[in-house]
């Protein structure tokens, strides 16, 4: 394990923006995340884990302990009970899995295509988009437990998973030691074919099918992609409206009375998801725009995407300081006048939210 000081964490993120790590190390292989572990703890300092920086925002001010970067390669594949089992490295591209996937056939993930970052931030998300959620083809996650002090095989009833949400990033998950579960590989399962059923309405209109129906998975990818792109939710250095973290806050779930008054109050009935026992989820980013905060909304180097109301973009040279006031700026906004509290996305390094 190499480490090198001082590293800008701006050039690390897709936000564009964080201080300097006081030390950076790649995390090639298992052993390093042990050297790593080690390392901060003879040193008193906190651990960070860094995957492609695309679900993070950086403290202006850096961070003062060590970051690792995820670095962990290899994907082994092997035929079980008729199904594909495939064991990936934390640090293989995500995306690149996924096309990988619809190429050779292995249904379950083509929906999540275009999806920034690497294979071992999703399960921490519990990433999903347009009707699939990572967690639907999870069978194992294996992982450095600093508790335990060894590596761990969590099943997906430990990994506690649910909407955006894992054991990963809950309250036990980070203290200010740092990261207490380091992930270094994922295993999934998929099955064999080259379609996906399409149950996001959206994704439906776009192919135009009913929803429900069955796709072929090759185009239900290119079509996703198409959207994402659309929403400035592809990386692309010639979009400006690409710098961002994506999504920066996730779609409330709430009870119906909640959506009643929400509805109430808007004069229109929001989108809304069932999300089991009474309750629903409601669209963020229809909250947002209903608040007053349409696309292009804020002044200066950040505000709203002019694509997507749920992403804050970084327009050049926007301090985290900047883009955390836009937040909490729509954030109140939305508050006040629907009583729905939204809650942030990203993972915060050094960054208080409330």
């Amino acid at each position: 394990m190499q480490l090198r000081t001082g590293v800008p964490l701006a050039s690390l993120t897709t936000l564009r923006v964080g201080g300097p790590a006081a030390r950076l190390a790649d995390l090639a292989t298992e052993a390093d995340v042990v050297d790593a572990v080690r390392d901060v703890e003879r040193h008193g300092e906190p651990l960070f884990v860094l995957g492609g920086g695309s679900n993070v925002l950086c403290a202006d001010e850096g961070f003062r302990g060590l970051v690792g970067r995820m670095a962990i390669r290899g994907i082994d594949v092997r035929i079980d009970r008729g199904g594909i089992v495939v064991d990936v490295g934390a640090g293989e591209d995500w995306d690149g899995l996924v096309a990988r996937a619809v190429d050779e056939q292995w249904q379950g993930v083509a929906s999540l295509s275009g999806i920034p970052g690497l294979v071992g931030a999703t399960p921490i998300q519990n990433v999903g988009a347009y009707g699939e959620e990572v967690a639907d083809t999870i069978a194992s996650v294996r992982a450095f437990d600093r508790v335990a002090g060894s590596f761990v095989d969590m099943t997906p009833a430990g990994c506690g998973f649910g909407y955006r949400a894992s054991v990963f990033k809950g309250a036990e998950a980070w203290s200010s030691r740092g990261n207490r579960w380091i992930v270094t590989r994922v295993r999934f399962e998929l099955e064999r074919g080259d379609d996906a059923r399409v149950t996001y309405a959206e994704l439906a209109r776009a192919l135009s099918v009913e929803l429900g129906a069955i796709a072929p998975a090759a185009r239900v990818r290119e079509t996703v992609i198409a959207l994402r792109r659309a929403k400035g939710m592809i990386l692309d250095p010639a979009d400006p409206d690409s710098v961002s973290a994506g999504s920066f806050f996730v779609n409330p779930v709430v009870d119906a009375a909640t959506a009643a008054r929400v509805e109430h109050a808007a004069g229109a009935r929001p989108p809304r998801f069932d999300a089991g026992g009474g309750r629903v989820k409601l669209a963020a980013a229809w909250l947002v725009e209903h608040a007053g905060f349409a696309k292009g909304w804020g002044q200066g180097a950040a505000g709203v995407s002019r694509k997507h109301a749920l992403a804050i973009v970084n327009r050049g040279g926007a301090t985290s300081g900047e883009l955390l006031a836009v937040a909490r700026a729509i954030r109140d906004g939305v508050r006040a006048r629907f009583g729905v509290t939204l809650e942030p996305e990203p993972v915060m390094i050094g960054c208080a939210w409330e």
